[in-house]
């Protein structure tokens, strides 16, 4: 896992002017059953992919933490939501709440999340491969190609799906 880990990357790089154009495509006109061929390429990549065995997510990006998440995971730590911002959260440039640093706080060494069950909404959508309208996420898609090896897989297997 690690090996196709160093190089995802780099393969997400050589594919981005190709995926650019695949999903410019697909923006002007999705095909009819866009959302549940999704469904179907997502279903059949996490049947055979196990996240915790890479983590990836984890480890290199951060969620945007909502209002509702963070309610929600600062009651389940037992803080006050202030003191949950305080000590995990910052504000970025988008000025939206994000972690201060990654890897993830609440991931453990054994990929675990340690708020698995009240973690943040970004978290348990990711990589959004099955989300509704999913050709309105293109560039979120295309970075996340580069952090997700099911995510590029599931990228590749649709290019030759589809038309």
């Amino acid at each position: 896992m690690q090996d196709e880990l160093n190089g995802l990357p780099q393969k997400a790089k050589d594919k981005h002017t190709e995926n650019k154009k695949f999903f410019s495509r697909l923006k002007k006109k999705p095909p009819r059953h866009l959302d549940l061929q999704m469904q179907e390429l997502h279903e059949e990549e996490f049947s055979r992919t196990d996240c915790l065995t890479c983590a990836n997510c984890c480890k290199t990006t951060g969620p945007l933490f909502t209002n509702k998440d963070i309610e929600r995971i600062s009651k389940h730590l037992r803080q006050k939501p202030q003191q949950f911002i305080d000590q995990y959260l910052r504000i970025d440039e988008d000025n939206d709440y994000v972690l201060q640093e990654v890897p993830c706080a609440f991931l453990a060494p054994d990929n675990y999340c340690l708020i698995y069950d009240v973690r943040p909404k970004a978290c348990s959508e990711f990589p959004h491969t099955n989300r509704k309208d999913f050709h309105k996420i293109s560039n979120l898609t295309i970075k996340n190609v580069a952090i997700c090896p099911a995510a590029f897989r599931i990228v590749e297997e649709m290019k030759k799906r589809l038309p």
